[in-house]
């Protein structure tokens, strides 16, 4: 996206991204700690990880990224499963909870273009565009099955135990995997794919 050069040429542009962007990526990290809670876990509510406060939530690194990259992400919500009253039906809500939220910010700025008075400003429209793609990305990305993303833990909701395990033994290299694709531009075709998925779905529910 390259969205830090806006910094140099609109920096007011740039700040109108700002604040709706990084609350895309905490309110990603809230509704998995919301949604734990409901679940009967509440170590992000003791962590202090439910709170619209930034500062708890921001990474440096995934922040940057969000700017520089259009992908990026908040500090990792505490979670317990072993709280949780369901094991399986809490793991996947909970990993859902966070892409879920995404696509209503996605589902949110594509219906506000739909006005023509939002269209007629060039500057707000443009805005409102790239918090809906940024949006669409995160909640693509998030739902690829491969450690750290939510997917892998939703496919760990629902794998047998012995696939499960298998699941976990990947864990810790997950995050060089999946850079590695990332940087290969492997992945970049099964993201765009997801993408496709997720805005048909909006284009569905707002009829458009």
């Amino acid at each position: 996206m390259g969205l830090l050069t806006l910094l140099f040429s609109n920096p007011f542009a740039f700040l109108l991204l700002t604040i709706p962007l990084l609350y895309s990526i905490i309110l990603h990290e809230i509704a998995h700690g919301w949604v734990a809670c409901l679940f009967g876990d509440d170590t992000a509510k003791q962590s202090g990880r439910l709170s619209l406060n930034p500062l708890v939530h921001l990474d440096p690194l995934g922040t940057l990224l969000l700017f520089i990259a259009g992908f990026g992400w908040a500090r990792p919500v505490p979670v317990d499963y072993s709280k949780m009253r369901n094991f399986r039906t809490g793991i996947v809500c909970v990993s859902l909870a966070g892409c879920v939220t995404n696509i209503i910010i996605a589902t949110i700025a594509i219906s506000a273009l739909q006005f023509p008075g939002v269209i007629a400003h060039q500057l707000l429209s443009s805005t409102i565009l790239v918090i809906a793609k940024i949006n669409v990305v995160l909640g693509a990305l998030n739902l690829i099955p491969i450690p750290p993303l939510d997917g892998s833990r939703i496919l760990l909701g629902i794998l047998p135990q012995r696939a499960q395990i298998a699941l976990l033994r990947i864990e810790p290299y997950g995050l060089v995997i999946l850079f590695g694709l990332l940087f290969t531009g492997l992945l970049n075709p099964v993201i765009m794919f997801v993408q496709k998925l997720i805005v048909a779905f909006i284009r569905i529910i707002l009829r458009i």
